[in-house]
């Protein structure tokens, strides 16, 4: 299996006014303060956990899960490199929080199922759990050929996946969280060549340069867009 390494590290997802904005968006959703307990499933480098452990300072630190431990990871939470099921077998913690980012692509259905199961018991009274993924429609992503025909048949599979989400949930808030991108054709090249986003990772590197070349031509020398997710948030 080929890991996502890149989502986060030096893209618009790891900058600093992006982090901001999404964890406004983030409070806007859960009433955090400093002894509320986090839990950040598939956190990546814990940009977002990082960030709000800063601000809130809260009594216990933010713990971060992924199957990976990435370079410049965040020191100010704890990390556990684990996939989120083992994790939540293990573990006897509750949470006031759990989020879950673009991540659900990853498991089968009978596995989110699992998932959902464990994170409902351990979730404090009241606690929320907040699900976001890519905006299955319109999707606003800088994409060649190769790259757009990968994506949609993952956004479908995704789709599929939020609706049994909400089915399985039934108590389910539905929001948006949307960021205006403006980056340079050539800093997004960089992160196509890093394969920053899962349905870049089976592509040969003969693809991937062909595909780049392809978006060369299309775009100018900055690209705009709206990076949408779709929010999903449920309270025990």
């Amino acid at each position: 299996m080929k890991f996502l390494r890149n989502w986060d590290n030096k893209t618009w997802l790891s900058s600093k006014n992006y982090i901001k904005n999404y964890c406004k968006f983030l409070r806007s959703k859960c009433n955090l303060n400093k002894n509320s307990r986090l839990l950040d499933i598939g956190c990546g480098r814990a940009n977002i956990i990082s960030y709000l452990h800063k601000n809130i300072k809260f009594n216990q630190k933010p713990i971060g899960v992924d199957i990976i431990k990435n370079r410049n990871l965040k020191r100010n939470i704890i990390f556990k490199k684990s996939d989120a099921i083992k994790f939540l077998r293990n573990n006897k913690s509750n949470f006031d929080l759990i989020i879950i980012k673009q991540t659900i692509h990853f498991f089968s259905e009978k596995k989110l199922k699992i998932l959902l199961n464990l994170i409902l018991n351990r979730l404090n009274p009241k606690g929320k759990l907040i699900i976001f993924s890519l905006k299955t429609k319109n999707n606003q992503i800088p994409c060649f050929r190769k790259m757009k025909f990968k994506l949609d048949a993952g956004l479908k599979r995704d789709e599929k996946l939020l609706k049994f989400i909400n089915r399985y949930l039934k108590k389910t808030k539905i929001s948006k969280f949307s960021y205006k991108v403006n980056i340079s054709k050539k800093d997004y090249i960089k992160m196509l060549k890093l394969r920053y986003i899962s349905c870049l990772l089976n592509l040969s590197e003969k693809e991937l340069t062909k595909g780049i070349s392809e978006l060369n031509l299309h775009y100018k020398n900055r690209i705009k867009f709206t990076n949408t997710l779709k929010c999903i948030s449920y309270k025990k």
